[in-house]
């Protein structure tokens, strides 16, 4: 009876233990321990298209997290027009530091925010029916991305619990936190216009391929791609950070979001001096107030 006893305190002593480990208390990995906690399979295909390919580093320790044993899915930035996942690898370098799993996704360009959208959804249901491979935690998944990476995620993760939204998740698969550096959350007519009249070509090429080539979309067809449209009590908590001098994603489009944003729940880091891209410093900050932030759920 007494070993009996002393057994279950021994099991519970360690879920608390692994329950309340703390991503702000943990040591960073450094390069040499990455490679051995590390297991990185390139480019694997979630669909047919040559740009519907993923990175997916799988650590040893990520269990050891408990309960904030993450599955974090980074999309890169570039207009839903230029870039690609190894271009903005600094996004996903603090995550791996901690030892957690990390999809680091690339998604189909040029051809419009909708189509672009979707590849989330399908990455995610792939990795669901093929978890057996992978081991990892998709009831807990942190969706993140820097600018039309971060659009997508936010508008994936907000939308989850809509009936409405055209791209369902499968069952099983749960994002519990959204976190996103410079991205719209409203206003995209008046980001349609700042690209397609921009004085320098390229940026007007970008503003007509994010919807329809030869006109300005409709509100009613913008509205499903706004996350303020499925902004609701019960979403997943936000972090979301934003420069004054953003001149592509005006603050202007996201002061109606950030009134919506709960206090308890969400947090925003508004930089009066920050632009587009978070300065190196700007950056670090932000990290640290990400690790504290996925440190509540």
């Amino acid at each position: 009876m007494k070993i009996t006893t002393l057994y279950l305190l021994l099991i519970f002593s360690f879920v608390l233990s692994s329950c309340s480990k703390k991503l702000t208390s943990t040591v960073d990995l450094s390069a040499t321990e990455k490679e051995t906690v590390y297991k990185i399979l390139k480019d694997v295909s979630y669909d047919s298209d040559a740009e519907q390919v993923m990175d997916i580093y799988l650590s040893q320790n990520a269990k050891s997290y408990g309960k904030r044993n993450y599955t974090i899915v980074f999309l890169h930035g570039g207009g839903y027009y230029f870039s690609d996942k190894s271009q903005e690898e600094r996004y996903i370098e603090p995550y791996l530091s901690k030892g957690l799993n990390v999809v680091n996704l690339n998604y189909r360009l040029k051809r419009g925010i909708p189509l672009a959208t979707s590849d989330l959804t399908n990455a995610l249901n792939f990795l669901k029916a093929n978890n057996t491979h992978y081991g990892l935690n998709l009831d807990n998944v942190i969706v993140t991305g820097f600018s039309a990476g971060a659009h997508i995620a936010t508008n994936v993760g907000l939308a989850q619990n809509n009936p409405e939204y055209p791209n369902k998740l499968d069952e099983g698969i749960v994002i519990v936190g959204i976190i996103n550096f410079s991205s719209p959350v409203d206003g995209l007519d008046l980001i349609e216009r700042i690209f397609i009249e921009h004085e320098n070509d390229l940026f007007s090429q970008v503003g007509k391929a994010l919807f329809a080539p030869d006109d300005y979309e409709s509100k009613e067809n913008l509205a499903i791609y706004e996350p303020i449209t499925y902004f609701d009590p019960s979403d997943p908590p936000i972090f979301l950070w934003q420069g004054a001098l953003d001149d592509q994603v005006p603050p202007v489009t996201f002061e109606q979001f950030d009134l919506k944003m709960r206090k308890d729940k969400d947090l925003r880091i508004f930089i009066p001096d920050g632009k587009q891209s978070p300065s190196k410093g700007q950056f670090e900050n932000a990290y640290i107030e990400i690790f504290k932030f996925l440190d509540k759920f």
